[in-house]
């Protein structure tokens, strides 16, 4: 691995280990005045994967993007990018799907069962 594309193998190598579908990772390299960006584009279904339980597993990542980068003394930053077809709701819409939720008037089971034969 040469040091110039060493960051680019090493995110290419993690995900592909990580994912179902590792033949739809790709993973881009770019250096602008801001140092070397790294993009990588998933299958829809593996972003879980990717991302990990609240974020975990990107920041893992990065964290040691940071690594090679510092030992090649150049900023290295990781960008997912979020796949056509994502059905992720923004946090607005998860936060009031749950405000409704809880303001909904609550119904004894007699009231359930009685709504479950009147149909």
């Amino acid at each position: 691995m040469s040091e110039q594309t060493q960051d680019k193998e090493f995110v290419e190598q993690i995900v592909k280990m990580l994912v179902d579908h590792p033949e739809d990772v790709k993973v881009e390299r770019k250096i602008d005045e801001m140092g070397v960006l790294i993009t990588l584009d998933v299958n829809p279904k593996d972003m879980g994967m990717v991302i990990g339980r609240e974020g975990a597993t990107a920041k893992a990542l990065r964290t040691l993007l940071r690594v090679i980068g510092a030992r090649n003394n150049a900023r290295v930053n990781l960008k997912i990018n979020e796949p056509e077809g994502s059905e992720r709701s923004s946090r607005r819409d998860n936060k009031e799907s749950a405000t409704s939720s809880t303001t909904e008037e609550k119904k004894s089971i007699d009231e359930v069962v009685e709504d479950i034969n009147k149909m």
